[in-house]
């Protein structure tokens, strides 16, 4: 039985033309036709391939690949026989090819490829607004007063709350939730994640803990993609905000009143703690962290699997528990490998 496929093959396409999207240089060559992109170990006659990391090296000198995206520093490596397509930055100009060939790929897929409009097993209140190519799929249900602007898909069984707002040409993934909610143009919501839920709040005492009413928002603007199984709780008297161009991977954790400025990268299972401000740019790789009523600094990294309990200046690279400037924590860490070699047992005995 053949493998499916699950995205349709692009039609072939002339590595002149491919060369023009990217601004790239042919370096010798170049007269034929690319029908798939593949990675330098798997790609065959016909695939564009590239190269940007060191390590992967003897793979472009043993690559089968028609083509292949490089750096001026690759060119003179890459065989006689494949293409080389010089540029300055292959990886992203191997995200614009990918994206001209699987358009369809830069969005949650649906499950029902026959739905266009709004499907007759979709529960619509009928004071919700949708404007013109709206999609919704089979058990999605979309409540009062809310709004879904043009262009938008909102796959099977999603819940859009009552005066959620979603802007145009957005995409909410199957089984997503969004209440509490306004959401602005070219977002990407993937299947299972969950906006404007309750945070968590309690006043604690002695006698038990009080419930404290969430009564903010959340509000997310235009081009953010956020991962599947992400949750982003609304706030407790102000709002949960997600900046501009923000792209969130799976399963990471924002709490109520937190503040994302805009173009910042937030990668699985980090974990951000309520009233937070991560301002523009900055980073925060898997399973980092973060305390409550901190500033991320414009453009500061924070390492993978930090924990972070102080303010961040902008433009640091931090890490380790509790996190340091990484200078700092590489000093001690060497320190203490130093202490503990000299008052290793025997050492001086066989000195």
């Amino acid at each position: 039985m053949n493998e499916p496929a699950f995205l349709t093959p692009p039609e072939p396409v002339a590595l002149r033309d491919i060369a023009a999207w990217v601004g790239g240089r042919i370096a010798r060559g170049g007269e034929i036709m690319i029908t798939g992109i593949a990675p330098l170990d798997l790609a065959g006659p016909g695939d564009l391939a590239f190269i940007e990391n060191t390590r992967y090296i003897d793979q472009l000198g043993e690559t089968k690949a028609s083509a292949c995206l490089c750096s001026p520093k690759f060119a003179d490596r890459v065989p006689t026989n494949v293409v080389a397509v010089v540029v300055d930055r292959p990886y992203v100009a191997f995200a614009e090819v990918t994206r001209r060939f699987y358009p369809r790929a830069m969005r949650p897929e649906g499950f029902f490829d026959d739905t266009r409009g709004i499907s007759d097993r979709a529960v619509v209140h009928e004071s919700a607004r949708l404007e013109d190519d709206v999609t919704v799929e089979p058990g999605a249900v979309i409540g009062a007063g809310a709004e879904v602007g043009v262009g938008s898909v909102i796959c099977a069984n999603a819940v859009i709350g009552a005066g959620v707002r979603i802007g145009r040409g957005c995409s909410v993934g199957a089984n997503a939730v969004l209440q509490f909610a306004l959401i602005g143009n070219d977002v990407i919501i993937h299947p299972g994640v969950k906006i404007g839920q309750d945070g968590f709040g309690f006043a604690m005492g002695a006698g038990g803990h009080k419930k404290v009413p969430q009564i903010g928002r959340v509000i997310v603007q235009d081009n953010v993609e956020i991962g599947a199984n992400s949750t982003i709780d609304r706030g407790t008297n102000r709002d949960t905000i997600v900046g501009e161009g923000t792209k969130i991977d799976n399963q990471v954790q924002i709490a109520h009143n937190v503040v994302i400025g805009r173009h910042c990268v937030i990668v699985a299972m980090a974990g951000i703690s309520g009233s937070t401000v991560l301002e523009d740019y900055a980073v925060l790789a898997g399973k980092a962290g973060l305390a409550g009523h901190l500033r991320i600094g414009m453009g500061a990294q924070i390492a993978g699997g930090s924990n972070v309990a102080n303010d961040v200046p902008a433009g640091e690279r931090w890490f380790g528990t509790p996190a340091k400037p990484i200078r700092e924590y590489m000093r001690e860490a060497r320190a203490l490998r130093e202490l503990a070699e000299e008052r290793r047992p025997g050492k001086k005995e066989r000195e």
